[in-house]
């Protein structure tokens, strides 16, 4: 907390799964179906240089147009680098910013989630779930105010 605010360092996740520009998207898609992961940071010489979305994947997924069976759509996953369909530039936050300034860059934006870079590593994610999540945390009554 800084000054009595809350701080992304406060509100950010910690624990990261992260790609490489190189790998393919079939990897790229079952990490993300598995893990149910929406946002991911793709990384290159510990530098974020792109983020992978859900978005991105279905983009990249033209399946839903051509009817591919899943195990086409598989192969044709298996033909493109996270490079190529990624999210670039990538739109980062340090964990020194309060929640506030992250909020409202992912909306200025459009965007739902940040990756936390502080001094050029990436430390964290701050994502609109982790958001709501906090905001259910001060939301929440109290024992003495519930009714």
């Amino acid at each position: 907390m800084l000054n009595g605010a809350l701080c992304v360092g406060d509100a950010m996740r910690r624990e990261l799964v992260t790609l490489t520009p190189e790998e393919r998207l079939d990897v790229a898609s079952d990490i993300m179906t598995l893990g149910r992961i929406r946002h991911m940071p793709v990384v290159a010489h510990d530098a974020v240089v792109g983020i992978l979305t859900q978005r991105d994947l279905f983009r990249a997924a033209i399946s839903s147009v051509l009817n591919f069976r899943p195990s086409a759509e598989r192969e044709w996953l298996q033909k493109i680098h996270v490079a190529e369909v990624m999210t670039q530039p990538v739109i980062a936050a340090e964990s020194s910013w309060t929640v506030y300034q992250a909020v409202r860059v992912m909306m200025d934006h459009v965007i739902g989630c940040l990756p936390v870079v502080d001094d050029g590593k990436l430390v964290g994610l701050l994502s609109e779930s982790d958001c709501l999540t906090l905001l259910a945390r001060l939301l929440r009554p109290t024992a003495a105010g519930a009714a």
